[in-house]
């Protein structure tokens, strides 16, 4: 039987993020850079499904992940992925940036700055 994936919410993935109390998660973008491009999360780490399964290790196994995309899909993959992989402390973030920015969450929109979105 298939587990589900694990997920949560916008406010909640906001609040680890910001919380000085546990390891501070790296947020990690899956969708393709041009939709990075045009809005993302400040700090987030780019991905892109289409490379993932091959840059996946990449990711650190030290610190929680947190993964986003438009709105769930791909990064429910992309947490299942991770899973089945090695990284238990994986999650997936539900609504994605679209859920994210309707819940007034920090965004970043323009053009994309040196080392952002650079994994490490």
């Amino acid at each position: 039987m298939t587990q589900p994936t694990p997920t949560i919410t916008v406010s909640d993935a906001h609040g680890r993020m910001t919380s000085t109390d546990q390891p501070a998660p790296l947020l990690v973008d899956v969708r393709e850079a041009s939709e990075f491009g045009v809005l993302r999360v400040p700090g987030a780490a780019l991905l892109p499904l289409s490379t993932f399964t091959s840059r996946f290790e990449e990711l650190p196994h030290d610190r929680p992940l947190l993964l986003l995309c438009a709105v769930g899909g791909r990064s429910a993959r992309a947490t299942d992925f991770l899973v089945a992989n090695g990284y238990p402390d994986a999650h997936n973030i539900a609504g994605g940036i679209t859920g994210w920015n309707a819940a007034g969450l920090p965004i970043r929109t323009g053009p994309v700055e040196d080392g952002e979105g650079e994994l490490g």
